[in-house]
């Protein structure tokens, strides 16, 4: 008679797959609440101390920890010194192996959890079942996922046991599992004593869905999350109507709603295309603001991303019904503005978190290995501005120098923002020099330029952007200053009647 361990935390398909496991006739070994939960739907089960002969001990800390469990788990079953080895020591086979493990994740995600509750929820003895069972899978067959209960009965209940293929797919899922749940727990233990640094640094995530394609159709592509809740965040969102989302719908998404996070508690439109901004604008009301955004660039809008850190309303609605949008994301949707935008079948309609913790660091891939660094969560103040020309800026456009920087540090270096009133007019971006930017930015303002206020994510290497600013009637410029030729760049602002303001900070996005 074949035996099967089971111990789970999450009982979620228990039932039926154990019954299903005993019709085939396996023996049921299981331990503590499984067994209990067994026993109650009267299942016939072994404990676990009638195959080790030793009691749970150290409050369920050492149960299946023991060569009776790991011998059969291990046994090479067509090796003949295991085989007597397991005979001399009356070692039985164990063929199936079910255990997920404690629940390491759900006690970290509760908002008053203690480090002593944390540490009692790292598994021990369940990840050693697997890894031993993994390992053994010529032989043993290990389940990790409830996904798989059907799959393994069916091959049993037909074949008499499960597929080399299964075993050897199960025990690769396996050892993916018990690698994520180890590195939530190091990750865990890492910002816990504060070890900024680590000698290794590594992940677990698991699939939201697979895409249809990369950033081109010749591409494939992916989509993951670590499962942290993080606020205006693409893994957070909820898709309520639409077509699936695409590799570059999110990129694009990701980088709207991380533009609309500089702005709480403020009503706030951010239109995006190709990861930059191309319309941004903030008012006393959200309709208001959209208007702004939209009108900040009507033809670019098209085909973008749009969001709205308030609830999208029925005259929002109304506008965006009549243009072509990828995405539209809001904390909520009014039902009369849901009723309008879910007519169009492709849109895709997105609610997103406001509330939670936000992303420490930010990383990037690059060719075999990882860069790490700190998100740039920098917000200037008025008080952190310089102002090193003879003319002083007015409130106005120092309101709007700062609306400026929050913008421009989320364009692609070099980057120019042009901005009045709460509301963008002129993006250039990822240009080769930043005169090359200022151009692209001012062409775009037009005559609307004129009196704007000019951010610039970095320095200005000579005077060229000051001076092509000047011939737009620009008012206003608020750049890091740091540049060994600032002087120059001030003495051209003074020659123009230019306020401009330095701010100590950079602001690159590579």
């Amino acid at each position: 008679m074949k035996r099967a361990l089971v111990s789970v935390s999450n009982k979620e398909g228990l039932i039926p797959f154990v019954k299903g496991l005993v019709q085939c006739g396996y023996q049921i070994i299981s331990t503590g609440g499984t067994k209990k939960a067994l026993d109650e739907e009267g299942i016939l089960t072994i404990a676990i101390d009638e195959v080790t002969h030793f009691p749970e001990m150290l409050d369920g800390r050492v149960k299946t920890l023991h060569p009776l469990i790991h011998g059969g788990l291990l046994g090479v079953r067509d090796k003949e010194s295991h085989v007597n080895q397991m005979k001399e020591y009356g070692i039985e086979t164990i063929d199936l192996v079910c255990v997920n493990l404690y629940p390491f994740k759900e006690t970290i995600s509760k908002p008053n959890f203690t480090h002593e509750e944390a540490i009692e929820n790292i598994d021990i003895g369940g990840p050693s079942m697997i890894r031993s069972a993994a390992k053994n899978h010529k032989f043993v067959t290990v389940v990790t996922d409830v996904n798989d209960y059907q799959t393994v009965l069916d091959e049993i209940a037909n074949q008499g046991d499960t597929t080399l293929d299964t075993r050897q797919k199960l025990a690769a899922k396996a050892f993916r599992t018990t690698a994520a749940y180890d590195a939530m727990i190091q990750q865990y233990l890492t910002d816990k004593f504060e070890d900024e640094n680590p000698e290794k640094v590594i992940f677990g995530y698991d699939l939201v869905q697979t895409l249809r394609y990369g950033e081109n159709p010749h591409q494939s592509a992916s989509f993951y999350t670590d499962g942290s809740k993080l606020r205006y965040a693409m893994t957070s969102a909820i898709q309520l109507h639409g077509k699936e989302l695409s590799y570059n719908n999110i990129q694009d998404a990701n980088a709207t709603l991380q533009i609309l996070k500089e702005f709480v508690g403020t009503p706030a439109v951010v239109a995006v295309k190709h990861m930059n901004p191309c319309g941004v604008a903030i008012s006393d009301h959200i309709t208001d603001a959209w208007k702004k955004a939209y009108a900040a660039d009507p033809v670019s809008i098209f085909g973008g991303i749009v969001a709205f850190n308030e609830e999208v309303n029925v005259d929002c609605a109304k506008d965006m019904s009549q243009m072509f949008l990828e995405i539209i994301l809001a904390p909520s949707f009014s039902k009369e503005a849901f009723e309008i935008l879910s007519q169009k079948k492709n849109i895709r309609l997105m609610t997103f978190v406001t509330e939670g913790e936000d992303a420490k660091n930010k990383m990037v891939s690059v060719t075999g290995g990882l860069l790490i660094q700190g998100e740039d969560d920098v917000l200037e103040t008025k008080e952190d501005l310089q102002v090193v020309t003879v003319k002083q800026p007015t409130a106005n456009q120092i309101t709007d120098a700062l609306f400026g920087m929050k913008i421009v540090k989320h364009v692609k270096s070099n980057a120019i923002v042009l901005v009045k009133d709460g509301q963008t007019l002129g993006v250039g971006a990822g240009q080769m020099n930043r005169v090359g930017a200022a151009k692209i930015a001012c062409e775009q303002a037009g005559d609307k330029a004129k009196g704007s206020t000019l951010a610039s994510d970095a320095f200005f290497p000579m005077n060229d952007t000051v001076e092509l600013a000047s011939t737009y009637g620009i008012e206003c410029i608020i750049q890091p200053g740091g540049s060994i030729k600032d002087q120059d760049s001030i003495d051209k602002c003074n020659e123009t009647n230019i306020a401009m303001l330095f701010t100590g900070k950079r602001h690159f996005k590579h």
